[in-house]
This record gives C-alpha cells, sequence and structure tokens, in this order.
C-alpha cells in the first residue's frame, strides 16, 4: 500500500469517506410515504446512535463528537422540544440493530445514527417493521432506500458540482482516475453519471491498482489517454492519504502539466492542512461545504466544548436541524419520508443539504481551488435550491 504516505494517513484517518468494504443492500425500494405520526407540541424522542464503546481507534472521539453536535442542536431549537437519547453501537451491527430495536420500544420516532454503512443497513432492517426512518450518517449510497437515508456527502453529489463548473469554465471533457477497491469504483460511476447529467462529457478512465506501483503504472496510461482524447481535465478518485500526492508528483513529470490539463478532486484536499504545501496540488480544483458557515460551527463548537468537532461531527447537528425545522411545523406527519424529502431542504453546518427519495441527499457545495499554499473558493456554495443547479 501507500507505506509513504503514512503520516498523512494517520493525519486524516478521521476524515476518509465512510463507505463500506463490502455493497450492501438496501432495506428495500425507495419510499417516501412511510413513518411514524407525532403529537405536535409535545417533545419528540430521537434515538442518537453512536459508536462509543468501539475498539477501532478514533470511534471514542467520534462518538463525543457527534453527541456534543447533537446536544448544541437540539438548544437551537427555539420552541421545539427534542429528547435526545444516546445509544452505544460500539461500532458494531448487531449490536446497533438491538439497541436501535431498543430506541423503538423506548419510543423513538426517529433515528440519528449510526456512523458505519453496514451498521446502518442493520439499523433500518431492524426497525422498518415499526415504520421508524433513520438518517444514518454514512456516505455510501448502497444502503440507501426505504427507511434508510443517508446524511454523509457522496460521491455523486460532489461529481455533479464539479463536473457542472468544469464544464462551465471550458475544462469538461474528462479522464477519470480512479482505484479499483469501492470507493473508487463509486468514484468512477459517479463521474461517469455526472457527465451523463451535466455538459461535461467522459473522455475516458483509467484505474489504478490500490499500491505505489499501481499508481506508477497508472501514469503513463493516463498520458496517453489525456493524449488520444485531447482531455483538458484529469478527474481523480484518490484522497490525501492514499494515491494522491504521488498522482499529482508523477502527472507533471509525465508531461501533464496543471497549467494546460486541469486536475480535478473527488475529495477534500484541504484535509490535512499539509496537503497544501505540495506542489502538484496548487491549482487543482475540489469541492467543499460553505466554507463560512463552517468556520462558524467549528467557532461554536471549540468555544462550547474547547476542542474542534470530528471532521463528520456537524452530520449529527444537521440531523437534529432537520428534524427540529420539521417537527417546528406542527404536522403530525413531519418525520414520514414525504417530509424528510421536502424540496426546499434544510440549512446545516456546512450550508443547504436535501434529502432525496431515493434515500442519498443532496448539498450546496463551493468550488476551491489551491493558491500559494492557500484554499481559495472560485465559485461559491448556494445559498439555496432554487436555481442552483441540482
Amino acid at each position: 500500500m501507500f507505506a509513504v504516505f503514512t503520516a498523512a494517513r494517520k493525519a486524516t484517518l478521521a476524515a476518509v469517506a465512510l463507505v463500506s468494504l463490502t455493497i450492501l443492500t438496501a432495506c428495500e425500494m425507495p419510499s417516501t410515504s412511510g413513518g411514524p405520526t407525532i403529537a405536535p407540541g409535545d417533545p419528540v424522542p430521537v434515538a442518537l446512535l453512536v459508536p462509543r464503546g468501539s475498539a477501532t481507534p478514533g470511534d471514542a472521539v467520534l462518538a463525543q463528537s457527534l453527541e456534543n453536535a447533537a446536544r448544541m442542536a437540539v438548544s437551537d431549537l427555539g420552541n421545539v422540544t427534542v429528547d435526545l437519547r444516546v445509544y452505544d453501537t460500539a461500532g458494531n451491527a448487531a449490536t446497533a440493530a438491538a439497541v436501535a430495536s431498543q430506541a423503538v420500544n423506548d419510543g423513538a420516532r426517529i433515528i440519528l445514527g449510526p456512523v458505519y454503512a453496514e451498521a446502518a443497513n442493520a439499523v433500518g432492517n431492524a426497525v422498518k417493521g415499526a415504520g421508524v426512518n433513520v438518517l444514518a450518517f454514512s456516505n455510501n449510497p448502497t444502503i440507501a432506500g426505504g427507511n434508510v437515508f443517508i446524511l454523509g456527502p457522496t460521491f455523486d453529489n460532489t461529481a455533479n458540482r464539479l463536473a457542472a463548473f468544469a464544464a462551465s469554465q471550458g475544462k469538461g471533457n474528462i479522464v477519470a482516475v480512479h482505484g479499483t477497491d469501492l470507493a473508487g469504483s463509486l468514484g468512477r460511476n459517479a463521474i461517469q453519471g455526472a457527465a451523463g447529467r451535466t455538459s461535461a462529457s467522459l473522455a475516458g478512465s483509467v484505474p489504478y491498482e490500490l499500491s505505489q506501483q499501481g499508481v506508477i503504472a497508472a501514469v503513463p496510461q493516463v498520458r496517453d489517454t489525456v493524449a488520444n482524447s485531447g482531455a483538458d481535465s484529469i478527474f481523480l478518485t484518490s484522497t490525501t492519504a492514499g494515491a494522491l500526492p504521488l498522482f499529482t508528483q508523477l502527472l507533471p513529470e509525465a508531461g501533464l502539466s496543471p497549467s494546460e490539463v486541469q486536475y480535478i478532486g473527488l475529495t477534500r484536499w484541504d484535509i490535512p492542512p499539509q496537503t497544501l504545501e505540495l506542489p502538484g496540488v496548487q491549482g487543482g480544483w475540489f469541492a467543499l461545504p460553505d466554507p463560512v458557515k463552517s468556520n462558524q460551527f467549528r467557532t461554536r463548537y471549540q468555544s462550547a466544548y474547547g476542542g474542534n468537532p470530528h471532521p463528520i461531527g456537524g452530520l449529527a447537528y444537521d440531523g437534529i436541524a432537520a428534524i427540529g425545522a420539521l417537527v417546528g411545523a406542527g404536522q403530525s406527519n413531519a418525520l414520514t419520508g414525504a417530509a424528510l424529502t421536502q424540496s426546499a431542504g434544510f440549512q446545516g453546518v456546512g450550508g443547504i443539504f436535501r434529502l432525496r427519495a431515493d434515500g442519498s441527499n443532496e448539498r450546496g457545495l463551493a468550488v476551491a481551488t489551491i493558491q500559494n499554499k492557500q484554499v481559495v473558493v472560485i465559485d461559491p456554495a448556494p445559498s439555496s435550491f432554487s436555481g442552483a443547479g441540482f
């Protein structure tokens, strides 16, 4: 694997996409009608499932951050009262399913969490008979659908945003470079789909094995594919903790200068901050949540809890914010699938987002580049979904 990236890998482990190693089956076909009724004006019992008790390094910190963010959101709801009840999953699918069933027996009308895809799938199956919806922190679209909605940022959403922007800048003839693992395959599919949904086009795709030798072997294939197709952009699925540093070093050395061929990243290029020092990422494009709103949340969290939130901790705030907005309308059907997927969406810690009928989500993202080792927003995040290109 990428032994030379060990330091970066450790620094960014918490921010790696939470995609399961196996493709899971969503618990049923997408539906937007199901869900429990609530008594308007009464406290709404919400179960928060966190990976506390897990043996995986970092899960204890993640669990606390999710709980902290959820409690912050509850305190911001004004006249809506949420009865937040926290359940520990130990990062285990069977445990998650068991505590989810317990939560429903305890009166929970909606479940927020868990984190990992396998656990979220198990929870969805465990509570679907009770008609309870699940807002999971996963970003794995293979588990979305039925009563399971994912809150994590998806490859499809990011690819759509970047492909549309690239096309608008005359850089829409794209070569996708992707790993052969599940995340890489999903990333490739997202780029291919984005090309079909926007005015961008996919000139070709180049896979690579997850090793230094695999990256080295892929570089001449990328060069030849760009030359033969006339592509003007290279869309990389690799992460800063994986192959990205090596690709951004070797591709320019192979004659693919970033000044002539636009480099685009499906993942965040600003995490960890030392990535910004790499020569090869200068001028590259990537997407990120609204930086102004993200910084506001981070500042508030630091003030309340004395440290930074986990990179995905804000998803718990988003979930509570959505629940609160719906319950605040005073309708008994506030937590049904139809209500959760209302088209206007919600305001979260990173900007606007909305849930889709297929269980996935759309987020309003900014497009950024790296200039002089600094992140610079070149296309701001939209403030609403009307006219936002979604």
